[in-house]
């Protein structure tokens, strides 16, 4: 018996020993955890500044050629000869399109015979006029006969020239609608010709924006088409009436679009470049932080509550305004000398600490000419 209880003592001694250890192991990683601070996240950042922005009034519009149309023809009839291919480029007066004239080539020549005849008729008939040989009426009656013939002759000629459908000014095609053979009515399209070089744009400006409007302005267009590239071009015409219903007035810039990039019909987002510079504060569009409840940034600055040199950021929401290049302005939320984070902002918490790391990101530029992909 003094043997067992020996060995139980032995035990709970051990045992106790064990806990204490255990517990002291516990109190150790506790008091660590509590000492431990996360390394600081690395930004990249900037200083927001005061910049001088070319004044714009932005608006959305639509590409129109400054001459377009579907050729149709004018005549009815059946399409015996095609000469153009979809898509190709055309000059002004370029046969199209040639439809039967058998009829009317028949119909000419007896026209012309009945002219030249008319024409042998007033010759004598002025001849023996001058020896009073016929009376005044029937001169008159032949001069009209052979005026009448000329008439119809002429008739027949611009019927088959209307059979014969040409450019009506150079441009580039679209695609063919019709097909060798077919009958065609009057006004049956058979093609789109439109011209792309120069082209217009056309927009709508809110009535306020009248007194700043004047032609010879700059604008410029960007479109989803051509995400990385502008056009420029001139205000050239302000309508005189404003819309009664939306008290916009519209507008028309001309682009040269020697490149032909701007199609008829397509969609831009219009800027008219004023004279006048505005002053506004600049930060990097990568510093924006774009959500639903609104954009914010996080602002970077030493940890005021351990007095450290430590770098700590807190978000601020702000009202961001027009964009240029790289840049996008900020209208209220921040001040002139702030400095915000601008690369991994999308990891970061009010209040975390971060280290900067400017060496390994892009520097913005106001002009940027990314490389092509």
């Amino acid at each position: 018996m003094k043997k067992v209880l020996i060995g139980i003592l032995i035990v709970l001694v051990v045992a106790g020993g064990l806990a204490a250890v255990k517990a002291l192991q516990i109190k150790t990683l506790l008091g660590a955890a509590a000492l431990f601070a996360p390394p600081p996240e690395t930004i990249a950042s900037a200083t927001v500044h005061e910049e001088k922005w070319p004044d714009t009034i932005p608006a959305v519009g639509s590409v129109s050629a400054a001459q377009g149309v579907t050729i149709a023809p004018e005549i009815a009839g059946t399409i015996s000869e095609i000469h153009f291919e979809s898509g190709a480029t055309v000059n002004k007066g370029d046969l199209l399109v040639k439809l039967d004239t058998s009829s009317e080539e028949a119909q000419l020549r007896a026209a012309e015979a009945q002219y030249q005849l008319a024409t042998l008729n007033a010759e004598r008939t002025r001849k023996l006029r001058e020896g009073s040989t016929v009376s005044q009426s029937e001169a008159d009656a032949t001069e009209a006969s052979l005026k009448e013939a000329q008439a119809n002759a002429d008739g027949i000629r611009a019927t088959i020239a209307k059979k014969n459908i040409r450019a009506p000014f150079a441009g580039k095609l679209g695609i063919r609608l019709v097909n060798l053979g077919e009958q065609l009515p009057v006004g049956q399209s058979i093609v789109s010709l439109q011209a792309l070089a120069p082209v217009y744009v056309d927009f709508s400006l809110p009535q306020q924006e009248l007194a700043r409007l004047r032609t010879g302005l700059k604008v410029r267009v960007t479109t989803d088409t051509y995400p990385d590239k502008t056009f420029e071009g001139e205000l050239t015409a302000i309508n005189p009436d404003l819309d009664m219903t939306t008290r916009s007035i519209r507008s028309r810039a001309t682009f040269a679009n020697a490149e032909e990039l701007l199609r008829s019909g397509m969609f831009v987002r219009a800027a008219v470049i004023l004279p006048e510079e505005k002053a506004v504060l600049a930060v990097p569009a990568t510093a924006v932080v774009s959500a639903p409840y609104g954009d914010s940034v996080f602002i970077v600055s030493p940890d005021a509550k351990s007095g450290s040199t430590n770098l700590v950021v807190q978000q601020a929401f702000i009202r961001t305004g027009r964009t240029h290049g790289d840049f996008v302005s900020v209208e209220t939320g921040l001040k002139a000398g702030d400095r915000v984070a601008t690369a991994g902002v999308f990891k970061l918490r009010n209040g975390m600490s971060v280290q900067e790391g400017n060496a390994e990101t892009p520097t913005p530029s106001a002009t940027p000419t990314p490389p092509n992909s």
